[in-house]
C-alpha cells in the first residue's frame, strides 16, 4: 500500500523523532492546514443528482406522457396507475443511493473516537479528528489506530489487518522496516506491543479514507440498466416515429384535428410498456420471497436480475471457498509422518501461556488434543517479534520441561536434538536436512507452519530467560490453513457448468491462495500478485482480468480495478465480500453480495446479504435471477412485438380507411385488457433450458423480435381488415368491434407461445398465467357483445366471424412458434449444459 502516494503534497513522511511530540500551536496549525482526521461521508444535496436523474431516462420520461394523455382521454384509473408506477419506482432508487451514503457515514463509527499522541512531551488523549500529520502515536495491544503511520525503532506490534487487507493472521510490524512491514493503517487494529508511530496520512488521505470516497462515487452502470436504457430509446424513437407519422396523414387527409390528435395520442399510449416496472417489481419480490426462504436476503430487487445476468463472480477466498477459520491441518515430525508428541507439547504451550492469543493457539486448542490438566505452568517467556517464539517452564508426567513453540526459521538453528522414531537423537546432517524439506513442502503448499520443541530442565528450575531457549529437542511442525467449504467444490463446478466464472480476489498470499484454489477445483495455474498489478495500465489490466483467475495480495483499489475492469470489458460482475477492505468492490460490481455476520460496511453496500456462509446460496439466487428475468423477458417480447404490430396496423389503417380504425377510447381498452393478462407473467414456470446459462438484457434481440413479429402480426391485421370490409360488409362500428376482437386475442395468446422455448403444448403454463389470459380475452367478447359494447360505439360482428377469426389465431400462433425458432429467443443452441439435466439444480444448503 503506498501511503506516500494517498499523502497530499507537502505532507511530512516523519518529523516527530522523540517523545516531545508536536507542540500545541503546531497541532492547531497543521488541523487547519490538512483539516480533520475524519471521513467525508456526505456531500451536500446528494439526494437531488440522482433524482434528477432517474427522471431524465427516457422510457420514464414516456410514462409520465402516456399518464397525462390517459387524463385528457378520459381514463383517469389509467393515468393514476401509471404515476404511482413511476413514483415507487424512484422511491426505490432514492433508497438505494441513500444506502450507499449511510454505507460511507458507518466508516466513520469504526475509528476510534480518542488517540493518545505526544504533545509538548506529554502524553495526552485527544479526539481522534484533531490528530494530524506529523503527531507521534503512542499504540499498544487493544487500539483501533486512528491514522496511517509509520512505526519509530524499536517498536514492534501484531496488527489484525483483516478488514482492510483480507489477511487472515496477525501482521508482525516493526520500527524502521522497509515497505508495509513498517507501517500501521487508519483502521486496523492491534493485537499485541507495544510502539511509537509517526503519522503520515489522516482523513481521506489514508488508506481507509480511499474506501469512503470509493462509496461516494457512483458506481458504474449495471448491465441491467444498460439495457433498460437502450430499450427506452428503442421505445421513444418508435413511439415518436408512429405519432408524427399518423399526424402527418391526418393532416393530409384534412380530419377533424381533436379526434386525430387523440387518435396518435392513443397510439403512442398504446405502444407504451406502461406496466413493465409493475411486472418487474413483482416479478423480482416474488424472486426475493423464494430466496428469503433459502436464507438469502435481497436488499435491492435490481439485484435478482444482475444475479441472473451474472457470468463473472469474483469473491475472496476467506469464508466463501474456505470455511473463515484456522484449523490445525497437520502435526508431523521431521520426515513428514503425523506425531501425537508434537500434538502434546503445542497443546501444553498454548494452554498455559497467559500473553494475547493467537488465532493459532485457538486452532490448536480446538483440535482433539491429549490431556493437559497434568501440566502445571512455572514460568513464561511472552513472544517479541525479536525472538518470535513463546516459551512456558512447566511441571509434568515428563518432569519440568521447557516447551516452546515459535518461527521454524529463528527455532531451527536452536535445535541440538530431534525426535525420530520415539527417540532423541542429534539434530545434525540428514536430519537437519529432512526438517528444513519439510517445514519448506508445507511452506511451498501454503500452510502457515510452527515449529515445536521442548527440553528438561532441573526440578527446581523455576524462573525462564532467553539462554533456556537453546539446545532444544525439536518434535516437528505444527501445520495451520483456513480449510475448504464443504460445498466449495461442488459449488464451484455448477457454476461453472452454468456460464459463471469465478474469479479470486484476496489479501492473502501466492501459496496459501494456490493450495486452497487446488483443493476445491479451481485452476490457479497463473497467479497475479498485487505488485504486478500496480504496474499494469488499465488496457493491461483488461487483458489480464480475461486470462487469469485467481489475484493474490492486492488492495482493496485493486480490487475495484479488477471489477471495473470486468465490467468495462462487458461483463455482469459479481462480488462478495464481508470486510471493510471489500466495500469499495461490493459498491462497484453489479452486485454486491456479503454475509450476515460481516461488517456493517460491507453490509450496507451491499445488494445481497446471505444469512448462511456458502458459495451454494449464491448458485440458489443464480437459478432464482435466470427464472425471474425470463418472466420479464416474456413480458417484452410479447409487448414490444404486438403492441408495436397493432399500432402499426392502425397507422396504415388511419390513412386508407376513410373513418379511423379504433377510437381512441377502444384502444385504451384493449390495452388495458391486454396489459392486465400479463399481470399473473411473474407465477409462470420457466424452462429449465433458460436457466443454464447467463441472460443479458439484448436490445438489439428485442428490436429485430419487434420488427419481425411486428410486421406478421399488421399482416394478419390487415387480412382482418380486408375480410371485414370485403367479405363481412362490416360498417364502422361492427369493423371496429371486429378488429378489436382479433387484435386482443392473437396478441394475448402468444404468451403461451414466446413463454417458452419449446413447444407449447410441452411447456405449460402457470394456472394464473392460464386464468388471467383467457378472461381478458372472454371479458373483451363479453364487451364486444353486450349492451356495453354499444356505449364504446362497438356492433356484434356476424357468429361466421368468429371462426374465421379462430384459423386466423391459430395460423398466426403457429407462424409466431417458427420465427420464434428462427430467431432463437432465448439462446438456447449451443447454451453450456443445455441439455444436461443432471445440472440444472443449485446445489443443495450445507
Amino acid at each position: 500500500m503506498a501511503a506516500d502516494a494517498a499523502r497530499p503534497a507537502g505532507m511530512p513522511a516523519q518529523d516527530a523523532e522523540t517523545r516531545a511530540g508536536l507542540s500545541a500551536q503546531e497541532a492547531a496549525r497543521r488541523l487547519a492546514r490538512y483539516g480533520p482526521n475524519e471521513l467525508e461521508t456526505a456531500r451536500r444535496f446528494w439526494a437531488v443528482r440522482p433524482l434528477l436523474m432517474f427522471f431524465a431516462n427516457p422510457l420514464v420520461l414516456i410514462l409520465l406522457v402516456a399518464s397525462v394523455i390517459s387524463g385528457l382521454l378520459g381514463e383517469p384509473v389509467n393515468a393514476l396507475l401509471i404515476t404511482v408506477i413511476v413514483l415507487l419506482s424512484a422511491v426505490l432508487d432514492f433508497l438505494q443511493v441513500a444506502r450507499s451514503e449511510q454505507a460511507a457515514r458507518r466508516l466513520k463509527q469504526l475509528v476510534a473516537p480518542a488517540a493518545r499522541v505526544w504533545r509538548d512531551g506529554r502524553l495526552v488523549e485527544v479526539p481522534v479528528r484533531e490528530v494530524v500529520p506529523g503527531d507521534l502515536l503512542d499504540v499498544r495491544a487493544g487500539d483501533l489506530i486512528p491514522a496511517d503511520a509509520i512505526l519509530i525503532p524499536p517498536g514492534t506490534l501484531a496488527v489484525d489487518e483483516a478488514a482492510l487487507t483480507g489477511e487472515s493472521l496477525p501482521i508482525e510490524k516493526w520500527g524502521g522496516a522497509a515497505g508495509d512491514a513498517g507501517r500501521i493503517w487508519a483502521g486496523t487494529s492491534v493485537v499485541s506491543g507495544v510502539a511509537l508511530a509517526s503519522v503520515t496520512a489522516t482523513g481521506t488521505h489514508t488508506q481507509f479514507g480511499a474506501i469512503a470516497r470509493a462509496l461516494l462515487e457512483r458506481a458504474p452502470p449495471t448491465d441491467f440498466e444498460v439495457g433498460m436504457r437502450r430499450f427506452s430509446l428503442l421505445i421513444t424513437r418508435t413511439v415518436i416515429g408512429l405519432v408524427l407519422f399518423v399526424l402527418l396523414v391526418e393532416a393530409l387527409l384534412r380530419r377533424d384535428p381533436l379526434q386525430s390528435f387523440l387518435f396518435a395520442l392513443a397510439l403512442a399510449v398504446g405502444l407504451t410498456p406502461e406496466f413493465l416496472p409493475m411486472i418487474i417489481t413483482v416479478t423480482l419480490a416474488q424472486g426475493a420471497q423464494r430466496m428469503a426462504r433459502d436464507h438469502v436476503i435481497v436488499k435491492r430487487l435490481a439485484a435478482i436480475e444482475h444475479l441472473g445476468s451474472m457470468d463473472v463472480l469474483c469473491t475472496d477466498k476467506t469464508g466463501t471457498l474456505t470455511q473463515g477459520r484456522i484449523s490445525l491441518q497437520q502435526h508431523v515430525d521431521v520426515r513428514g509422518a503425523e506425531s501425537e508428541a508434537v500434538l502434546r507439547w503445542a497443546c501444553v504451550n498454548s494452554a498455559l501461556e497467559s500473553g494475547v492469543r493467537t488465532p493459532l493457539d485457538d486452532a490448536i486448542l480446538a483440535h482433539e488434543h491429549p490431556a493437559i490438566p497434568a501440566y502445571v505452568k512455572l514460568a513464561e517467556l511472552p513472544f517479541d517479534f525479536q525472538r518470535r517464539r513463546v516459551s512456558v517452564l512447566a511441571s509434568g508426567p515428563d518432569g519440568v520441561q521447557v516447551i516452546v513453540k515459535g518461527a521454524p526459521e529463528e527455532l531451527l538453528p536452536r535445535c541440538a536434538r530431534v525426535e525420530d522414531s520415539g527417540a532423541a537423537v542429534p539434530f545434525a546432517g540428514h536430519l537437519q536436512h529432512l526438517a528444513r524439506q519439510t517445514f519448506e513442502r508445507l511452506s511451498r503448499e501454503g500452510y502457515h507452519v510452527l515449529a515445536i520443541a521442548h527440553k528438561p530442565v532441573p526440578n527446581k528450575q523455576c524462573a525462564l530467560t532467553p539462554d533456556d531457549e537453546s539446545d532444544l529437542t525439536l518434535s516437528g511442525f505444527a501445520a495451520f490453513l483456513d480449510p475448504p467449504a464443504p460445498l466449495a467444490r461442488e459449488t464451484l463446478a455448477w457454476l461453472r457448468a452454468h456460464g459463471v466464472q469465478v474469479k479470486i480476489l484476496t489479501g492473502d498470499g501466492e501459496l496459501v491462495t494456490r493450495t486452497i484454489c487446488d483443493q476445491v477445483g479451481l485452476p490457479a495455474e497463473r497467479v497475479i500478485l498485487g505488485d504486478e498489478l500496480s504496474m499494469m495500465s488499465d488496457d493491461a489490466l483488461a487483458a489480464v482480468v480475461e486470462q487469469a483467475s485467481v489475484f493474490a495480495r492486492v488492495t482493496p483499489i485493486q480490487k475495484n480495478r479488477i471489477i471495473r475492469a470486468l465490467k468495462r470489458n462487458g461483463h455482469v460482475v459479481g462480488y462478495v465480500g464481508d470486510g471493510i477492505n471489500d466495500a469499495p468492490s461490493l459498491h462497484a460490481a453489479d452486485t454486491g453480495i456479503s454475509v450476515a455476520n460481516g461488517v456493517d460496511v460491507a453490509k450496507a453496500a451491499a445488494d445481497i446479504i446471505l444469512l448462511e456462509r456458502s458459495l451454494a446460496a449464491i448458485c440458489r439466487g443464480v437459478e432464482e435471477g435466470r427464472r425471474s428475468f425470463a418472466n420479464v423477458t416474456k413480458y417484452v417480447l410479447m409487448g414490444t412485438s404486438s403492441n408495436f404490430g397493432n399500432m402499426l396496423s392502425m397507422a396504415a389503417a388511419s390513412a386508407v380507411l376513410p373513418f379511423l380504425p379504433l377510437l381512441p377510447v377502444q384502444i385504451l381498452l384493449n390495452n388495458f385488457l391486454y396489459d392486465a393478462a400479463q399481470l399473473t407473467i411473474p407465477t409462470d414456470h420457466v424452462d429449465e433450458a433458460m436457466v443454464v446459462a447467463p441472460r443479458r438484457w439484448d436490445a438489439s434481440l428485442i428490436e429485430r423480435f419487434m420488427f419481425v413479429l411486428g410486421p406478421v402480426s399488421s399482416l394478419y391485421d390487415a387480412l382482418t381488415f380486408l375480410l371485414l370490409l370485403l367479405v363481412f360488409h362490416a360498417g364502422p362500428a361492427t369493423f371496429r368491434a371486429g378488429w378489436f376482437l382479433e387484435s386482443l386475442a392473437t396478441q394475448t395468446l402468444v404468451i403461451f407461445v414466446i413463454r417458452t422455448a419449446g413447444h407449447p403444448w410441452q411447456s405449460h403454463p402457470s394456472p394464473a398465467l392460464a386464468v388471467s389470459a383467457l378472461a381478458a380475452i372472454g371479458a373483451g367478447f363479453a364487451i364486444a357483445f353486450s349492451p356495453l359494447g354499444e356505449t364504446i360505439e362497438f356492433e356484434a360482428p356476424s357468429p361466421l366471424f368468429l371462426i374465421v377469426l379462430l384459423v386466423l389465431t391459430i395460423t398466426y400462433l403457429a407462424i409466431v412458434e417458427g420465427l420464434k425458432r428462427r430467431l432463437d429467443v432465448w439462446h438456447t443452441r449451443g447454451a453450456p449444459g443445455a441439455q444436461r439435466d443432471s445440472i440444472t439444480r443449485a446445489p443443495a444448503r450445507a
